[in-house]
């Protein structure tokens, strides 16, 4: 999950440019979307509690890694995204987990990668003079391409896990 998020932290600081698209997209659209496949087989193998603990460890190590890679600018709306998009992805998930094994991944995620691409873009790029909302729109695409190309390696991932049990309530 911190690899995943400080990599996209490094690499949204360059626009993708292969075939003309330095104006659509930065190299992060492509590495940020494996928190979300992270976010999700955790919460299926281990809850929702421990998803959040997982969720706090990372939104605290990712801020400090990133302080030293990328921008402070950058790693302040990383974090606010991250927090804000993990948290709600986690929610939503859980609260679907009981439906068609696709649904809670494919809800969550194109739920939570909105949250996350309008917090990050705003807050990182906004009054920059760069062309951050066509990177908004265009990162929110590829999140969305990405969260149906991870179902795949979703299914087969739970297919071999334990099936999770919720923990005992406590006293």
């Amino acid at each position: 999950m911190c690899a995943a998020v400080l990599g996209a932290n490094v690499l949204v600081q360059y626009p993708f440019t292969p075939f003309g698209l330095e104006d659509y997209l930065t190299y992060g659209a492509f590495t940020y979307p494996v928190t979300f496949l992270v976010n999700d087989l955790t919460n299926r193998r281990l809850g929702l509690a421990r998803t959040r603990l997982v969720i706090y460890v990372g939104f605290a190590l990712a801020v400090l890694l990133s302080i030293g890679l990328a921008t402070p600018r950058i790693a302040l709306a990383s974090g606010a995204a991250f927090l804000s998009a993990q948290l709600l992805d986690a929610t939503v998930f859980n609260r679907l987990r009981r439906r068609a094994w696709w649904m809670p991944p494919a809800m969550a995620g194109f739920v939570s990668s909105a949250l996350d691409t309008v917090v990050f873009f705003s807050l990182a790029f906004a009054g920059t003079g760069l062309p951050w909302t066509s990177w908004a729109l265009c990162d929110y695409g590829v999140k969305l391409a990405m969260i149906l190309v991870f179902l795949g390696p979703y299914k087969a991932i739970i297919a071999r896990m334990p099936v999770w049990q919720p923990a005992p309530a406590r006293a």
